[in-house]
């Protein structure tokens, strides 16, 4: 697995600290070196070597953020301003930075712009990836059948025979169990069985409150006793844990 070489800019000790726990996180990232004082960062790094990833705050002591990102853009591959304020997201734009990180942000939030910034790269013998959409006859008209990509599937919900599927744009009731449907969405990932009436899209979850799930559309799911298993495995890879 390739690592990037990452570099923190941050005048607060704090700061430093969780986006060094953010980067202890994910293995595709080492970090080099961590600054709370931007001269001496500047110093040290237009004499360095370039780096992938600088993590740079905005609002800092004797030079700004903005300002010494012109001075060592040539020093790293990609830049990310964190910062507290979102006022500085224009001249964060303006500078030609690669993101702009709002503190505080989640650790979800951080590795989802660490993959934008650093994707995996696509082996050329790799397989093609699946088709992004699915056909699904309404059953009010038997003639009709209605594209629906896997992105927007909220829940499938079993109704005997039939099953809803809870979309973004709305609900779709069509002639299939709701095992056929889990056949079908094996070769696309982001979805769980929590419930034996309900398969749902993660991406989709709002919040979990005991044992209900709460989508975004306001569909609430009871964890059925048979998939509990795999629920506590689904919630010991999600739940950010403190390491205290």
């Amino acid at each position: 697995m390739k690592t990037y070489k990452c570099i923190i800019i941050d005048d607060e000790p704090m700061a430093v600290n969780w986006l060094t726990d953010y980067i202890n996180e994910l293995p595709t990232l080492q970090l080099v070196k961590s600054y709370t004082n931007p001269v001496e960062a500047l110093t040290e790094l237009t004499s360095g070597n370039t780096v992938d990833l600088i993590l740079l705050d905005v609002n800092m002591p004797f030079i700004s953020g903005i300002d010494l990102s012109l001075k060592i853009k040539s020093k790293t591959n990609k830049l990310v301003f964190t910062t507290a304020y979102r006022d500085f997201a224009y001249e964060a734009f303006e500078a030609d930075a690669d993101a702009f990180l709002l503190k505080p942000f989640s650790l979800s939030k951080f590795a989802a712009t660490i993959t934008k910034l650093f994707p995996k790269p696509v082996l050329r013998d790799q397989a093609a990836p699946v088709d992004d959409f699915f056909l699904a006859k309404n059953s009010n008209d038997a003639l009709k059948m209605v594209k629906i990509r896997f992105a927007d599937v909220i829940a499938i919900e079993s109704k005997q025979n039939y099953v809803l599927i809870h979309t973004v744009s709305g609900n779709i009731l069509t002639h299939m169990t709701l095992r056929e449907v889990a056949a079908v969405l094996k070769s696309y990932p982001g979805f769980e069985q929590f419930q034996r009436s309900f398969i749902i899209s993660k991406n989709y979850i709002e919040h979990i409150y005991g044992n209900t799930i709460k989508m975004i559309n306001g569909l609430q799911i009871t964890i059925g006793d048979m998939y509990r298993k795999e629920f506590t495995r689904f919630l010991d890879t999600k739940l950010l844990r403190s390491r205290n």
